[in-house]
């Protein structure tokens, strides 16, 4: 019986979507859960027999998906982030000493090794996906505790071994802490507010899988749009959010996650309120505002519907 303490998961990018390269070089990625494993779609015969039984049911296509928790800490997800944005690390874009990443078009895929380490090599313990692609990642940031996310791939197929790839190596994992929420800070339109008790961001790239007649598993999948969307939970002191939403005025929205040293800085540019005119009352205790959102594209300066800048002091 395998124990969850012992769990290890590797990274490597492919070439050729759905090939692990030859001696992969795997990243350590650390992470809180995983669920990525495989289904299949189950035929079942409709046949009509006087015995009223059933004799046939058939594998279909298989479907590769899952998710991967996390704790965000710097430097330990670029690679991910990258992937989920479709994007590419801008070295010094920000400005000296600062990368930026924004959403663009480039798709990445990567094989991913589960290593369940307490079983024995004829209990195949190496558990292999091929073609995963990040399909979509979830972020809250509270005040409370560290701040977590996970993303969400889908893949094309999957393997149980009893050893690792032929030639494989692995690089360890960065060792930075996780980022909290009251370290950090938010600004909406550029000033500093100080009445968030929660912010979540999605980003969505809307893969679907592509079926063909004589495969068991996807094609490249097809890949949707970049949507961004969000929710801020705040304290009510005032109708200005409200008014937002009533009036359909645009804002922007930034938050900066920071561990003393390292920091990342998320801009959403250009975000227009989905909602926003509910300040609830249930009890006693402080009236709370939430705030869903919709991030749009920045065609004058960012040229992005988000834009990411990681530095170090």
């Amino acid at each position: 019986m395998s124990d969850a303490s012992r769990h290890a998961i590797y990274s490597v990018a492919e070439t050729s979507y759905g090939v692990t390269p030859a001696t992969p070089v795997f990243e350590t990625l650390r992470h809180t859960a995983c669920s990525l494993g495989m289904s299949k779609d189950i035929t079942v015969s409709e046949e009509l027999r006087a015995d009223r039984q059933i004799k046939c049911a058939k594998h279909g296509v298989k479907n590769v998906a899952g998710d991967i928790g996390f704790e965000i800490s710097y430097a330990t997800y670029d690679n991910e982030l990258e992937a989920t944005l479709m994007g590419t690390w801008d070295i010094d874009g920000g400005g000296v000493g600062v990368d930026r990443l924004t959403a663009g078009t480039t798709r990445r895929s990567f094989t991913i090794l589960r290593h369940f380490s307490d079983q024995q090599s004829g209990d195949k313990p190496y558990h292999r996906f091929t073609g995963c692609e990040y399909n979509s990642m979830n972020l809250s940031v509270s005040p409370v505790g560290t701040l977590t996310g996970t993303f969400s791939l889908i893949g094309q197929d999957y393997l149980v071994e009893t050893a690792e790839p032929a030639g494989a190596t692995y690089n360890v994992a960065s060792d930075n802490c996780p980022f909290n929420g009251f370290t950090g800070s938010v600004k909406i339109d550029g000033s500093p507010i100080s009445i968030i008790t929660e912010l979540t961001l999605t980003v969505e790239n809307g893969m679907e899988t592509r079926n063909v007649v004589g495969s068991d598993f996807t094609q490249l999948p097809t890949v949707g749009r970049s949507n961004i969307t969000g929710q801020a939970t705040m304290y009510f002191d005032n109708s200005a959010q409200v008014e937002k939403f009533l009036n359909e005025t645009e804002s922007s929205i930034e938050f900066e996650l920071n561990d003393g040293t390292n920091h990342y800085e998320f801009l959403l540019p250009r975000v227009t309120y989905t909602g926003g005119a509910n300040p609830d009352v249930s009890g006693e205790g402080a009236i709370t505002l939430a705030v869903p959102f919709q991030a749009l594209v920045d065609d004058t300066t960012v040229l992005s519907n988000i834009q990411i800048d990681r530095s170090a002091v």
